[in-house]
């Protein structure tokens, strides 16, 4: 006697499957459209040059092309860690965006705490626009700024001289580079990234506030007890995305406010890759070794802090 058919077969629910599938595509066809741009760029630019990371494992001939270029396994690899000037690039991008992640990171929250306290709606917009102003100059800018300000025969220094105090050597300092790097990139990049944060506080329920407030709360209550805990989710997000760039360590910034003078402290990951590949002898194949491990880097780093945060309890980026 045969078994009691259980349902249907598991063919049969693939198929099933797969034509609910195409009829939600098409039902919702008009927004899937919109996507299409996005998927079309995202392939063209972002897929598509990966094909480009077989450089690593080649030993590159211009001449042959990347496809034609004959395979070398991992010499590249040997290479680079036999390099000492690449441990030293790697140990100093650590140290540098540790540090920015220690000082830097809690600025926009803070900023973004201050500029939701007040209570001027104008005053607010104002401050926010003249706050987020700097992050839409490029660092080009802003290197030429800050070098006409603290150059020898610059403002600061012209100021020194006129009172009659010695001058100071801030661009030829290498003690002084690292707390310039870090002081430019809060003045730039600070009133940018608190919008994430005011938005964040934008969608908190004002009724838990109001019920504060009946049970005579202060604002400085409100804001440790309400404000902070409400946004921590979007707090956890961007710092597990932080720690993710801990290899990356802002090219542009650093390529324009170095010179010689602070090459010892300023030669991070990114100029180092930017020297082997145009200004020493052209090894397109070392330096994409040296970029690919930069990114395999940065991705165990995110997915450490990513694992991490859900450990604490928290939200992470993946399920």
């Amino acid at each position: 006697m045969k078994p009691a058919a259980e349902g249907p077969s598991k063919k049969l629910k693939a198929n099933m499957r797969g034509k609910s599938l195409w009829t939600e595509i098409w039902k919702h066809r008009m927004t899937y459209t919109l996507l299409v741009p996005g998927l079309v760029w995202l392939i063209l630019f972002a897929y598509m040059p990966m094909g480009g990371l077989s450089l690593a494992f080649k030993d590159y001939k211009a001449n042959l092309g990347i496809w034609g270029s004959p395979w070398s396994g991992f010499e590249n690899f040997k290479y680079v860690f036999r390099d000492p000037t690449f441990i030293d690039a790697v140990w100093r991008t650590l140290y540098i965006n540790i540090l920015k992640l220690i000082i830097q990171f809690p600025f926009p929250i803070i900023l973004a705490l201050l500029l939701n306290e007040l209570r001027m709606r104008r005053g607010k917009k104002w401050f926010q626009t003249i706050l987020t102003f700097p992050h839409f100059l490029s660092w080009i800018i802003v290197s030429g700024v800050v070098i006409n300000v603290l150059a020898y025969d610059g403002l600061v220094n012209s100021a020194l001289s006129l009172l009659g105090l010695p001058t100071i050597n801030f661009l030829g300092s290498e003690s002084n580079f690292v707390p310039m790097l870090l002081l430019t990139d809060i003045w730039k990049s600070s009133g940018w990234g608190a919008i994430i944060f005011l938005a964040a506080i934008s969608g908190i329920d004002q009724d838990q506030y109001e019920s504060a407030q009946i049970d005579g709360a202060s604002r400085m209550q409100q804001m440790f007890r309400i404000t902070l805990p409400n946004i921590l989710p979007t707090i956890t997000v961007m710092f597990i995305l932080s720690v993710g760039g801990l290899m990356s360590s802002g090219f542009d910034q650093i390529f324009n406010l170095a010179n010689a003078a602070t090459k010892n402290v300023s030669e991070v990951l990114d100029v180092y890759i930017y020297r082997i590949t145009f200004q020493s002898s052209t090894d397109f194949s070392f330096s994409t070794a040296v970029s690919l491990f930069r990114s395999l880097v940065n991705m165990v780093l995110l997915l450490l802090a990513d694992r991490f945060a859900k450990w604490l309890g928290g939200d992470g980026l993946f399920r």
